[in-house]
């Protein structure tokens, strides 16, 4: 289980050349949470895993967000913002990125000193898109993105969701997930260069033997 409200237990990652989202401990609407102010900015808090793909269960997370972003878009790169996101990376064999994904790898390596997962895949809210849309990222298809809530209706309410981790990477990524190397938070708006707020609760990961 991942508890929103101990924030000495994420790791802030930062984007190089983008500013900080402000994540701070807060109680909303009287729920532990952790709460995320972004303004033209874009930063992750990430806990370090390594779960096996074998013991890979379900996931399952809340949040509730204030404001959808105006012109965010996630189908374009100028434009790809949101308010939250839940964000899974996962180990594999690196040997089959595309060249593109193989420059894009040691890019990553130089600037933050990490290679790039070799799939990340993202629970997020879009304006527009239909829940249960995936849609890849538009600088590489290694990141793909499952839209599990879409437009205004239920901004400001708490929202929980559950999901079989293995099921959706697979249907995602047309193949099986392997190791999970670690569970991060994002909310951002650096293309659009708008505001947000948005608060996350409890993240847990149940192991698939234990269903």
């Amino acid at each position: 289980m991942f508890q929103a409200d101990q924030k000495s237990r994420w790791e802030p990652v930062l984007i190089p050349g983008k500013l900080r989202t402000a994540f701070s401990v807060d109680r909303q609407q009287g729920r532990a949470s952790l709460q995320a102010r972004s303004e033209g900015s874009a930063s992750m808090l990430r806990q370090r895993l390594q779960i096996e793909a074998p013991l890979l269960g379900r996931l399952s997370f809340e949040w509730q967000v204030q404001n959808l972003i105006d012109g965010a878009d996630m189908t374009r790169r100028e434009s790809e913002d949101s308010p939250v996101r839940v964000v899974l990376a996962f180990d594999g064999d690196r040997s089959r990125f595309s060249a593109r994904d193989a420059a894009l790898n040691e890019l990553t390596r130089a600037l933050t000193g990490e290679p790039m997962p070799y799939a990340v895949m993202m629970y997020v809210w879009s304006n527009d898109q239909p829940v249960g849309t995936v849609i890849p990222n538009p600088r590489t298809d290694r990141i793909r993105k499952i839209v599990v809530e879409s437009g205004p209706a239920r901004l400001g309410q708490w929202l929980h969701y559950a999901r079989d981790v293995r099921a959706d990477f697979e249907h995602a990524f047309g193949e099986a997930p392997q190791t999970l190397q670690s569970i991060a938070i994002m909310t951002d708006t650096d293309n659009t260069r708008g505001r947000t707020q948005a608060w996350y609760g409890t993240i847990a990961l149940e192991p698939a033997a234990s269903r």
